[in-house]
């Protein structure tokens, strides 16, 4: 490994163990780097180049070249971004005088407002889910607990899904989860989220005795020379996961694609070609409590939003709304 990519491999781990990024960013950090890398052993050819050698010129020159590439401006964006971190750390390791993108600008993106649900479509969601529950499937049962506490709680997916049991407390009504950064906060838990979740724990305790139950292995036969296993022999299974709040059939953390799956489903059946993902109900949780006027500050904690102007997007949002009202309802708008 050249020392190039040493110190890249140095920063990475920085950043995944020191500054608790997720693996997500950590990857994207790893991506945009080596990027930038190839770039360099393009045009300055292979070991031509260091990083200590750059400067504010190659950062835009490489900015240049993207844009060339066609890259999009977010991708421009995340990439500058990950270049100055990467050489932040350098200057604070004392192994480069100066960050050559930190005075480089970044372009100027289009904020979206993100996709959000009205009162009556959540309505509907949260109907339907309680619709399929009351068939007692354990699935149908747990996507209910699920989808209540997204709505909730405003949680983000990575969050629902690492909670365990002794994060919660239905007697408070309350949920401690870890965001971004490996930042803990303690967020509340509504009253009809509260009751999905009584329901879903007593049906979870069932799947775990059941996982529980058939992993006992019955007494066997002395074992033959050359032992062949029986095609209904069942598979190896993964040890269940006694923590976890929400489980899969196996008693193991559920994935992520599986929440994915069933929200996606439930928000299909309401809005269909929306195209709206399991985020929307984060977007919803907050539009919801800003239209109903609540404070920034407060939904930005209950968010675990660092910055304010990060929250703001969802009063554009309820902006838009208004003004929508507006158009329909006023006789001169």
């Amino acid at each position: 490994m050249s020392p190039a990519a040493d110190a890249v491999a140095e920063f990475l781990e920085h950043c995944e163990k020191e500054r608790g990024l997720s693996p997500n960013t950590v990857l994207a950090y790893r991506r945009d780097l080596r990027a930038l890398a190839d770039w360099l052993g393009v045009v300055r050819g292979e070991g031509g180049w260091t990083w200590e050698g750059l400067g504010r010129r190659d950062v835009r020159a490489f900015q240049a070249h993207q844009v060339e590439a066609g890259a999009a401006r977010r991708t421009l964006a995340r990439r500058l971004s990950a270049v100055r971190s990467f050489y932040k750390w350098l200057h604070q390791e004392e192994r480069v005088d100066a960050n050559p993108a930190r005075a480089v600008r970044a372009p100027r993106l289009h904020r979206t407002l993100p996709g959000y649900l009205d009162r009556g479509q959540v309505e509907r969601v949260l109907e339907h889910a309680a619709v399929r529950a009351a068939e007692g499937a354990a699935a149908a049962v747990r996507t209910l607990a699920m989808v209540e506490l997204f709505y909730s709680s405003g949680l983000r997916l990575s969050e629902l899904r690492g909670i365990d049991l002794d994060h919660l407390d239905l007697v408070t009504q309350q949920v401690k989860v870890r965001g971004k950064g490996r930042k803990e906060r303690i967020v509340p838990v509504g009253d009809h989220a509260q009751r999905a979740l009584r329901r879903w724990l007593v049906v979870r305790d069932a799947v775990l005795a059941r996982v529980r139950a058939a992993g006992v292995a019955a007494p066997s036969p002395s074992p033959s020379p050359s032992p062949t296993p029986s095609p209904a022999s069942p598979p190896s299974r993964a040890r269940a996961d006694r923590q976890a709040l929400f489980v899969g059939p196996r008693g193991t953390r559920i994935t992520v694609r599986a929440i994915q799956k069933a929200m996606v489903a439930l928000l299909e059946a309401v809005a269909p070609g929306d195209g709206l993902s399991t985020h929307a109900l984060r977007h919803t949780f907050a539009t919801h409590l800003l239209d109903a006027g609540a404070d920034l500050r407060a939904v930005q904690e209950l968010l675990g939003h660092a910055s304010v102007t990060t929250t703001q997007v969802y009063t554009h949002t309820s902006v838009e709304r208004l003004r929508q009202v507006y158009r329909q309802a006023h006789p001169r708008a």
